[in-house]
Formats: structure tokens, C-alpha cells, sequence
């Protein structure tokens, strides 16, 4: 009977896989009552499942299981460092620099068009520089490696060179595309109105053009968190001179603090972070206790723009950009702000066009068609960045 006994004891334990399970891998699981009943990630997929496929049509179903995919990442070239050594080591995994390569084909095309019209290929023959392939309003100086198309490979993280500065700064590389297209020329000077954390203003900084940049967002902890992007990528003898300012004001109060006075202005709201509310629970917009927070978003973006537009001097360009589909949030709220521009501030505003820019990169990044303004990247799983929405603003008076 004793036999019995521990017969059945022994099996027991057999059964019950914790008895072999090493006791420092056994994990108690989390109340019933302390897991959310709905998720945020949950909610923020039912929302956009909604929106999204009316929004997008068949395209939907393509970024949606993008979107729940790893992200792809870009590489941004920082030139305070010393390059040379981890720009050779990455070009030698097969990355490349998606500006100067995509500039450098088109260029190469454009000249073999214009022998075969022409019937002149002396122009063939000579190396053109960088300086001199790239279209106007894209920097030479800004360089973004990434892997090809379809290779999902990850960046190690950057290591300091000698005098401690970090080579590259990881981000989504579509998150390049606002820094080209605000068109950055020798000497202006540039407001970055909602910085942190810091990857469109380090971008900014690589033009190497900049007189004077201001970067500001309203989150003292984000600021905080900008601030030490900045110590690690940039010489501290720019962060202490008069070429560079870090602020924590109101965005929306931009207008009243400096009026008419950059002649680049880069408007990154805060939205909801389409990718990251279907990954993350952690600071999800789509908690139930942010559910007002995220019904107000596209009124704090129309305040946020219509600062930006303030600030800018009278011909002076505003770049209005988020990481998000939504028409609402996107040029729902573009097209509001160059109404009331024009009807309650007196500044006309015109739309410039973009499409030579997604033409450019058409290879590296999916584009949505026909967009009533600005233009958007599409997550897709052989390009798995974005969504990126950005629409180029001219103050006209």
C-alpha cells in the first residue's frame, strides 16, 4: 500500500511540470484582476481595423501585418564622429547610404537620357560629385545607411570613437525624409518645435548648414531625454555656443514667444504612434485612461501647426510631419490649419510639391498613392518603415 502511495506521488510530480522546472525559471503569474480586460494594443488594432481598411482599401491588410512585424531600421551617419572605420564595416554587410546611392542612379539615368537624346557621352565619361548630383533641397552631408530591400538584418548598437562620440544613431529611416524635404540652406535658421527624442533634429544637424537651431518640446522628461541624444552624437563646444538652443515651452505659444522669425520650421506632432500602439502597452495612447488625451490629439496638432506657421518668417517653409495613417491626423488637419492661417492670421500659405522626392525614393520606401496633401510612407514587409505623413508648407507672406 506504501508502494501504492508513492507510485502515485511520483507521477503526480511528473505530471505537474513546476517540479521540473528550475525554481529560478518559475514565474508567478500576474491576478486576473491586475490584467487589463482590454489591452491597449487590442484596442488600438480594433480602432484602426475601422478606420484603417475604409481608409486604405486593399492596401490594408499589407500594412496592417507590416505593422506587427519587427520595424526596419536606418542607420543615420553622424558626421561630428569619426566615420570611417564602421561606414566600411556596414558597407561591407551590404548596407548602403539610401540618399547619395538613390541620388547618384537618378543622376546616372538622367545623364544617359540626355546622351541618347543628344547623341553626347563625353558627360559619361567624367566622375560627378555629390555636390553636384544632388537635386536642390536635399543635403549632401545627410547620409542614412540601411540594408537592402527585403533583408531584415539589425544594426549592432553604435560604439563612441576616440573622442566619445557615437557614429550613428538608430531610427526609423522613412524619419529621414522630413529633414530632406525641409530643404535646409547655408545660413538659415531653423525651429524644431516638438524635438525629442532628438533622431529629426540630430538630422537637422548633419546638414551642416544650420546658423543657428532651436529644439523645444513642452515634456520637461523629454527634454531631458533630447538633451542626452544631443551630448552623445554632437561636440559639446556646439552644444555650449550660440548655435544651438534646447527649450521646454508650450509649442503653442510659439507665436506669441517668436513670430516671424525662421526661415525652416519642422512641426513633428504628437499622435499616436500607429506602430508602437500595436506593440507596446507601455505609454499607449490607446489606454482607457488616455481616451480623452487621444480624442484631442488632431486640435494640440492644428495649435502645434498654426504656431509652427507663426514662427516662420514670410517666405520661409513649415514641414508638418507624424508617424501615423490617419487621415485626421494627417492633411485633415493641414488643410484646417491653411484655412484658418489664411482667415484668422492673414498668412497665405502654399502646398509644395513633394513627389519629386517620393520619386527619388520610390525603391527604399512603399508611397501611397493619391493623397489630397502631403505625401506617405507605407509600412510593407520587404520596407518596413513608416507610416511617415509629411506635407511641405511656403509662407507666402
Amino acid at each position: 500500500m506504501a508502494a501504492l502511495m508513492d507510485t502515485r506521488i511520483l507521477i503526480r510530480k511528473i505530471q505537474d511540470l513546476r517540479a521540473l522546472t528550475p525554481r529560478r525559471n518559475r514565474v508567478k503569474t500576474k491576478w486576473a484582476g491586475s490584467l487589463p480586460k482590454y489591452p491597449p494594443t487590442n484596442l488600438a488594432l480594433q480602432h484602426f481595423d475601422a478606420t484603417y481598411k475604409l481608409q486604405l482599401g486593399r492596401e490594408w491588410p499589407s500594412v496592417r501585418a507590416s505593422m506587427l512585424c519587427e520595424q526596419k531600421y536606418g542607420a543615420l551617419v553622424n558626421n561630428f564622429a569619426t566615420t570611417e572605420g564602421f561606414m566600411a564595416h556596414l558597407q561591407s554587410q551590404g548596407c548602403q547610404d539610401f540618399v547619395s546611392c538613390t541620388v547618384r542612379e537618378g543622376a546616372q539615368e538622367r545623364l544617359q537620357t540626355a546622351a541618347s537624346t543628344h547623341g553626347n557621352t563625353s558627360s559619361l565619361e567624367s566622375v560627378v560629385d555629390d555636390q553636384d548630383i544632388v537635386p536642390s533641397g536635399l543635403s549632401p552631408n545627410i547620409k542614412c545607411l540601411v540594408f537592402p530591400r527585403g533583408d531584415i538584418s539589425r544594426f549592432k548598437p553604435s560604439r563612441p570613437d576616440k573622442y566619445g562620440l557615437l557614429g550613428y544613431y538608430l531610427m526609423d529611416a522613412a524619419s529621414i525624409l522630413p529633414a530632406l524635404a525641409l530643404d535646409v540652406q547655408e545660413g538659415h535658421t531653423v525651429l524644431d518645435l516638438c524635438a525629442a527624442p532628438g533622431g529629426k533634429a540630430l538630422a537637422l544637424l548633419q546638414t551642416q548648414a544650420i546658423r543657428f537651431l532651436c529644439v523645444n518640446d513642452i515634456s520637461a522628461s523629454r527634454t531631458l531625454r533630447l538633451r542626452r541624444v544631443l551630448d552623445r552624437y554632437v561636440p559639446k563646444g556646439l552644444l555650449a555656443g550660440d548655435k544651438l538652443r534646447i527649450t521646454s515651452f508650450d509649442g503653442r505659444k510659439w507665436g506669441e514667444i517668436e513670430r516671424d522669425t525662421f526661415d525652416r520650421v519642422l512641426v513633428d506632432v504628437p499622435c499616436t504612434t500607429d506602430r508602437h500602439s500595436v506593440m507596446e502597452e507601455e505609454n499607449n495612447i490607446f489606454n482607457r485612461a488616455r481616451t480623452k488625451e487621444r480624442q484631442r490629439l488632431p486640435q494640440l496638432q492644428l495649435e502645434l501647426l498654426l504656431a509652427g506657421i507663426q514662427a516662420a518668417c514670410p517666405g520661409g517653409v513649415v514641414l508638418y510631419s507624424t508617424c501615423s495613417l490617419s487621415q485626421l491626423q494627417n492633411w485633415y488637419v493641414v488643410d484646417r490649419a491653411i484655412h484658418l492661417a489664411r482667415e484668422e492670421l492673414g498668412i497665405s500659405l502654399q502646398v509644395a510639391d513633394l513627389r519629386p522626392l517620393t520619386q527619388l525614393f520610390k525603391d527604399t520606401f512603399n508611397f501611397a498613392p493619391d493623397l489630397n496633401l502631403g505625401q506617405l510612407v507605407l509600412p510593407h514587409l520587404t520596407a518596413n518603415f513608416g507610416p511617415i505623413y509629411m506635407c511641405k508648407l511656403q509662407r507666402l507672406n
